[in-house]
């Protein structure tokens, strides 16, 4: 290599100006959140974010850890983008990078590994990478010899919130303003505190000003996400916020059509909370209320502070405020310990729920759990068996639930056109319909629901995942 060409290589890299990267995100619409973020703050550096790997100079992989599916496909894509990409920096992040970066930095050509911290260095992260190639080519050292770059470090217990930047999307329909990170529930089952760390809030001027940029950039609908949102206000020293204050006032913000709320824990689905949402029509009728399991000995098991008829208290209180309310859960199936008669006991009560859907997943196994070392684990083919059957059981409740609304008008935010030239969007109970284009006289219509237009939902994966997670 002459000097011109090593002149040429410490110019390229040390200049971000034209430079390409691609995103590749697995997992929650927190990642997916996080990612466009990261998209963002590049971007501001000169960095063309692109859609396909195969241009990128920069590849971004955002980890899911959640399950061993999770952890295994996070591997399979690190392993593909470095074999595929052999002059690209691959840069890994993400909840597996937290928790196993030691197997991270086993794949032979990552640059760098990040956790679910420190997201705002990253730029300076790649210009690091970026000098030691360029250093490396002039030693003529190949780019997969050199040590990725570690930038993963312990949750502290004051570890405060990572403010990231406002993402702006060509998209004008639906924005994810992200208002927590973290969990201290310590669910026996769940990994998440140990990737994520400790509940920790967003300050809520922060949200309050993104929320504003959001709405005056044209945005009809705002989705609160976090790790946990119903913890939110929990760790500030006055106490004087939590999550129903935080709705109260952002339903007052001017321009705010449709406020969506997050993932909730039953617990945290307090009668405060409920009372805005009430009085509040800007908030969507449509809840996502993790049961996990429809039998007390397993909830208890599970370390859920709450019993079955808690939970069906729950939703007799939110269904005599909030008419024609949609709410869905997650339900885990074989948890070690799970019997036959824990199971059907758990179906009777999940169909008593009349949910408008369903999650439905096996349990993981996750080395570090409680739940990983319990005894009575239920082999495979049982998980199988029984996800399958709350499948069925999940598709039958969410098709009652839609039927109740053919015939009558509904409010749709149309967010995209498919190419048979069909809009597709969500009413307000997260009903999704698929309309005629000609129909769609702006982005926000009143449309009268028929059966053909709404969109099949298909069962989940899970059942198919569990011998490659296992």
């Amino acid at each position: 290599m002459n000097k011109e060409d090593k002149q040429m290589i410490t110019e390229n890299m040390k200049n971000a100006e034209g430079l390409k990267v691609s995103f590749l995100t697995l997992g929650c619409k927190v990642n997916q959140t996080e990612s466009e973020a990261l998209s963002q703050l590049l971007a501001g550096e000169g960095y063309k974010t692109v859609q396909e790997a195969d241009s990128a100079d920069v590849i971004i992989i955002n980890t899911c850890t959640v399950t061993g599916t999770g952890s295994m496909k996070s591997r399979k894509l690190i392993r593909k983008m470095v074999k595929d990409h052999p002059g690209a920096i691959i840069a890994v992040m993400g909840c597996y990078a937290q928790l196993s970066p030691d197997e991270v930095a086993g794949i032979d050509g990552v640059g760098l590994i990040m956790g679910t911290q420190d997201r705002s260095s990253l730029l300076q992260f790649l210009r690091d990478i970026q000098d030691e190639r360029a250093a490396g080519a002039s030693a003529k050292k190949a780019a997969e010899s050199l040590r990725p770059l570690r930038k993963v470090k312990s949750f502290e217990e004051s570890v405060k919130y990572e403010e990231l930047p406002l993402i702006k999307s060509e998209s004008r329909t639906r924005a994810m303003l992200k208002i927590q990170d973290g969990c201290s529930q310590f669910c026996t089952y769940c990994i998440v505190p140990y990737t994520r760390g400790p509940s920790r809030s967003r300050d809520p001027e922060n949200i309050y000003r993104e929320a504003r940029e959001l709405l005056k950039a044209g945005y009809k609908e705002i989705v609160l996400t976090g790790i946990h949102i119903g913890a939110f206000g929990r760790d500030f020293a006055d106490k004087n916020m939590n999550l129903g204050l935080l709705v109260s006032e952002l339903v007052k913000l001017p321009g705010m059509k449709r406020l969506r709320l997050g993932s909730i824990e039953p617990m945290e689905f307090s009668l405060e909370l409920l009372e805005v949402i009430a009085a509040n029509a800007a908030v969507c009728p449509h809840f996502h209320i993790p049961l996990q399991s429809g039998s007390n000995k397993i909830l208890g098991k599970m370390n859920r502070p709450y019993t079955i008829e808690d939970y069906a208290a729950l939703l007799k209180q939110i269904r005599a405020r909030v008419p024609d309310v949609a709410i869905a859960t997650d339900i885990m199936v074989g948890f070690p310990g799970e019997t036959d008669q824990d199971y059907q006991d758990g179906l009777r009560f999940i169909e008593s729920c009349e949910f408008s859907g369903i999650h439905v997943f096996p349990y993981s196994r996750r080395p570090g759990t409680p739940a990983a070392d319990m005894p009575e684990q239920i082999p495979n083919r049982i998980k199988t068996a029984r996800v399958r059957e709350l499948i069925q059981i999940g598709e039958k409740s969410r098709r009652k639930y839609e039927r109740k609304f053919i015939g009558k008008q509904l409010e749709v935010l149309l967010e995209n056109v498919d190419q048979d030239g069909r809009a597709r969007g969500h009413t307000r109970n997260y009903l999704e319909l698929r309309i005629p284009f000609s129909l769609a006289e702006s982005d926000l219509i009143t449309y009268t629901v028929r059966e053909e237009d709404l969109v099949s939902v298909p069962g989940n994966a899970a059942s198919r995942e569990i011998n490659e997670a296992e």
